[in-house]
C-alpha cells in the first residue's frame, strides 16, 4: 500500500541552532544545516507525506514506543545544553494512523511497542533539531520514536525497524521517510574542555573507527557492518546505545542490505563526538 521513500542517518547537534545566532560560532554548521535542507528538498520531490524519527534524546527504559500526536508545538530549551538551544519554537502535525500501525505491527512481531497519541509528551531535540531545517513550513507530518533504548537489545531494535518498514509498506496509505537521528562515535568532551573540542574529535581511536564504519557504508558492506554494530556502540560510546542505527537497519534489511550510501554531507567532528549526514537508497527486502 505506501511507499518508504527515503532513509538516512543524520546528525542533530545542537551547534546546528548555535550556528544560526549572531555570535564566534555563527555558520559554523552550515554544512550539517545545507545536508538537512537538501534531504528536505529530497523527500518533497519524492512526495513523502510523514516523516519517521528514530530519535536517540528519548530515552526509555521499557518496550519501544512511537510519539503520534496529532500535533506538536511549543518552545523548547534543551535541559542537556540550554546555553546551546534554548527557547526554540516548533510547531508540526503528527500522523496518528501512521504510529498506530507502527506499533501494532511490532507487536504482532513480538516487539512490544506502544503508540501514544493522547499524550502530552513533547519532542525531543533528536526530533526537533532536523525538523528545524527540514520541515519548516510544517510540509511533513512527524512521528518520533524512542531511540536511547537503556534495556533493549540491537537485534530488538532491528526487528522493530523491519516493523516500521511493513508497517508502511503494508498498512499505510501514503509515502514515508524514514530517519536514525543520532551520532557516530559520541564521546563528548570532557567538562571543562568543551572549547577545544568543539570542531574536534575526543580520540583518534574513534575517529578512524568512525571513517571505517563510513568506508563500509559507501561501499555497501552492510554485512560487516550489522556485526560489528554492537562492539562498535559500545567501544565508542555509542548515542543512545546506537539503537537508531539498528532501527534504521532494519527498515533498509539488515546484514542483507547491500546499496552504497550516498554522503550528503561530509563526516565532521563536532564537541569531540563524529557526525554525518548520511541517505541510503531503499530496495527490496529479502524476505
Amino acid at each position: 500500500m505506501g511507499t518508504l521513500a527515503l532513509a538516512a542517518k543524520i546528525t542533530h547537534v545542537p551547534s546546528m541552532y548555535l550556528s544560526e545566532l549572531d555570535g564566534p560560532h555563527k555558520g559554523c554548521r552550515q554544512a550539517a544545516i545545507d545536508g538537512h535542507h537538501e534531504i528536505g528538498r529530497r523527500c518533497r520531490a519524492l512526495g513523502v507525506d510523514t516523516i519517521v524519527v528514530f530519535d536517540v534524546h528519548w530515552l526509555v527504559n521499557s518496550e519501544y514506543h512511537v510519539n503520534c500526536a496529532p500535533r506538536f508545538e511549543g518552545v523548547y530549551t534543551s535541559n542537556e545544553l540550554p546555553h546551546f538551544i534554548r527557547n526554540m519554537p516548533y510547531a508540526y502535525p503528527g500522523n496518528v494512523e501512521l504510529g498506530q500501525r507502527i506499533a501494532e505491527t511490532a507487536n504482532e512481531m513480538g516487539v512490544k511497542s506502544r503508540a501514544h497519541h493522547d499524550t502530552t509528551l513533547e519532542l525531543e531535540y533528536g526530533t526537533l533539531v532536523p525538523m528545524r531545517y527540514m520541515n519548516a513550513d510544517r510540509h511533513f507530518k512527524v512521528v518520533s520514536v524512542s531511540a536511547w533504548c537503556m534495556w533493549h537489545d540491537l537485534k530488538d531494535s532491528e526487528r522493530f525497524g523491519r516493523a516500521v518498514r511493513r508497517a508502511i509498506e503494508e498498512r499505510y496509505d501514503g509515502t514515508v521517510a524514514v530517519f536514525a537521528s543520532g551520532s557516530l562515535s559520541h564521546h563528548f568532551a570532557d567538562n571543562g574542555h568543551a572549547p577545544e573540542f568543539m570542531h574536534t574529535m575526543w580520540d583518534p581511536f574513534l575517529e578512524q573507527m568512525d571513517l571505517r564504519v563510513v568506508d563500509l557504508w559507501k561501499q555497501g558492506d552492510f554485512a560487516t557492518f550489522t556485526r560489528m554494530l554492537p562492539m562498535y556502540a559500545e567501544r565508542c560510546f555509542g548515542e543512545g546505545g546506537m539503537h537508531d542505527t539498528a532501527m534504521l537497519l532494519g527498515v533498509l534489511g539488515g546484514e542483507h542490505y547491500r546499496a552504497p550510501a550516498e554522503i550528503v554531507t561530509p563526516f565532521f567532528a563536532s564537541s569531540g563526538t563524529g557526525q554525518i549526514n548520511a541517505v541510503f537508497p531503499v530496495t527490496p527486502l529479502n524476505d
